[in-house]
């Protein structure tokens, strides 16, 4: 009995050393730290730093218009005396939100696709002519065109990047599940008596999850930078509610005279892409499959 104590536990204490092992990697990673930094400043930035100011982004002051950076205005105002600053906190909370849910979405759309396309090999081959077919077209082209259709709001936005995005999430989630239904411990399942639900949920999914985490990282990296695109073409969030691409598209035409107006915003996209794009090195370093764990 001790002896098959001690086998059952020697899994669970392996599954244990390599999270402990892949935490201390990613702490250890310096492009990780920094993203994180990054993401996390920007995060608290959008959700705490409009508290701290206290004004409303939405509210006009003409007398104040066009005001460079000084002291009262650290970001200066725009073309209708509105905080420069203000604007582009609350505009983190919008264009940040769009990100995370078109993350969201598109990583749960495509991960249902992906796996059902790689477990079920009768259905692979429909299931990803259709994503063939909606990679054929540039992914902000789809996006503008489903923006287009449904009008200019957040949500319409989030639909149609999550449509853009599914084909891509679905093929590195379709490739891991090629790889890891060949596995011997999934034949050995199956000869076990296990279902395909119990398969895909307990071994599949939970093997997927780590290249699957660093696909998202660049989506939502992508979608912060396609909805200032989108917004920049008048297909985003309408105004007068603040998102850095609307802020920017709103600049515009006050370039050469109130240069800020799109140099802050446009700094805050770069900077959450950067972040986003460094926590995806990060993970794909550390959860790279072909790392070994030195036991």
């Amino acid at each position: 009995m001790t002896d098959i104590a001690l086998s059952a536990s020697r899994p669970i204490e392996l599954a244990e050393r390599r999270r402990f092992l892949a935490l201390r990697k990613l702490a250890a990673h310096r492009s990780f730290r920094i993203g994180l930094l990054i993401v996390v400043t920007l995060v608290l930035a959008a959700f705490i730093g409009p508290w701290l100011t206290g004004i409303d982004p939405t509210a006009m002051r003409i007398r104040n218009k066009f005001k460079p950076p000084s002291e009262l205005f650290l970001m200066g105002t725009d073309n209708y005396g509105r905080d420069v600053l203000t604007r582009v906190l609350y505009g983190g909370q919008l264009s940040l939100g769009i990100g995370f849910f078109v993350a969201l979405l598109s990583g749960a759309a495509g991960t249902i696709v992906g796996v059902v396309a790689g477990h079920f090999r009768a259905l692979d081959a429909y299931l990803m002519r259709v994503m063939d077919a909606l990679l054929a077209f540039p992914a902000i082209l789809v996006a503008i065109g489903i923006g287009a259709a449904l009008g200019p709001q957040a949500t319409s936005i989030v639909v149609a990047l999550s449509v853009a995005y599914i084909p891509r999430t679905a093929r590195v989630v379709r490739a891991s599940t090629l790889v890891i239904r060949e596995m011997e411990y999934i034949e050995a399942a199956r000869v076990s008596g296990a279902g395909n639900l119990r398969i895909i949920f307990k071994h599949i999914l939970p093997n997927c999850l780590g290249p699957l985490t660093v696909q998202l990282t660049f989506v939502f990296a992508y979608a912060i930078l396609a909805e200032a695109a989108l917004s920049f073409l008048g297909i985003g969030p309408p105004p007068p509610a603040p998102s850095w691409g609307n802020i920017i598209a709103e600049g515009r035409d006050h370039a050469v005279e109130a240069w800020w107006i799109m140099l802050f915003p446009g700094i805050a996209i770069s900077l959450a892409a950067l972040g986003m794009n460094l926590l995806g090195d990060g993970l794909r370093d550390v959860l790279d499959p072909r790392l070994k764990i030195e036991s």
